[in-house]
């Protein structure tokens, strides 16, 4: 492959009260997401959860909001280009990538994104205080063997000097004190619970049971593993990564090194946030890369694909 066209899918985290504005304000988009009937699943009118931060990134509203934004946007820009390369998705990403990729319809991707959250908001029962901490500053390796003196975890790896800690507030705060101590920067993130550790790991039978119920299908585009960076093509392995990503690293780093090796030139990250871009650029800066956020409407985002790609 010469060159090629990838689509990332962000996590959750970058919520924000004007996250569907592109789509109301495109009339296949609001139509699109008033199909989703959003607020049946959620219990809550959609506004209601957009205005109020504690709703908005409350576990169980993030998660199928994320997942609904992207597939909802994809759904709209899709017809007019030809179809990506490849596609990653980062944490709950994982899931509209394969919403993307059309191993999922995206009512089935919205209701697991649900079913999911749920799952892992129970381990909260066992250990209520858990979240996420961002590191950066100190190499992974010194950084995870901070964490694990503290019984703490690596949840996500992001750069060569930067992750994602999980695990218990009070391990992640005593491990933060000791690696700006050693020079790193730190900071809690607006996710209450301990994804990819071992603390979720009472939510991997349930929603075991949750994909093996989905109507899942073979991908039509390669999607990255976040667990391993490697292509999954069968629904089986698509089932299997998304299962085990609950308590195991997400590899970030190297699906943006693995973007690169399969010669992907042009990337659009779908919303909300602008995270996965920054970080593509910036570690492959060969790569042109820009999120929706970046655009006024999702005509503008699709005039800019149609230049890169034609």
């Amino acid at each position: 492959m010469s060159e090629g066209f990838a689509i990332l899918c962000p996590g959750q985290g970058g919520q924000h009260a004007a996250m569907f504005d592109l789509l109301r304000n495109d009339a296949s988009g609001a139509e699109i997401l008033q199909g989703y009937a959003l607020e049946q699943r959620l219990g809550h009118p959609l506004d209601a959860v957009l205005q109020d931060d504690a709703l908005l990134f409350a576990n169980r509203h993030a998660q199928p909001l994320v997942v609904a934004a992207g597939l909802a946007a994809w759904q709209v820009l899709r017809s007019a280009l030809p179809a990506p390369d490849l596609v990653a998705g980062y944490s709950i990403g994982e899931l509209t990538a394969y919403g993307v990729a059309d191993s999922l319809p995206p009512f089935v991707a919205i209701d697991l994104a649900i079913a999911r959250a749920g799952n892992m908001d129970a381990c909260l029962h066992d250990e209520p205080q858990q979240g996420l901490m961002s590191v950066s500053g100190l190499p992974v390796a010194e950084a995870a063997a901070i964490l694990q003196q503290h019984h703490a975890y690596v949840a996500i790896q992001t750069g060569f000097d930067t992750l994602i800690a999980g695990g218990r507030s009070a391990d992640l705060q005593a491990a933060g004190r000791q690696c700006e101590g050693a020079g790193a920067r730190t900071s809690s993130l607006p996710v209450g619970i301990a994804s990819h550790t071992p603390l979720m790991a009472s939510a991997l039978a349930p929603f075991s049971t949750a994909l093996d119920g989905a109507d899942f299908h073979d991908p039509a585009i390669p999607v990255l593993a976040g667990i391993s960076a490697q292509e999954i093509r069968n629904k089986d392995a698509a089932r299997h990564c998304l299962l085990q990503q609950l308590t195991t690293t997400i590899l970030w780093s190297a699906c943006m090194d693995a973007c690169a090796e399969r010669g992907i030139t042009v990337a659009l990250e779908l919303g909300p946030g602008s995270a996965l871009s920054r970080m593509l650029r910036e570690r492959q800066p060969h790569i042109e890369c820009r999120s929706l956020a970046d655009f006024r409407s999702l005509a503008g985002a699709r005039k800019w694909l149609e230049s890169r790609i034609g």
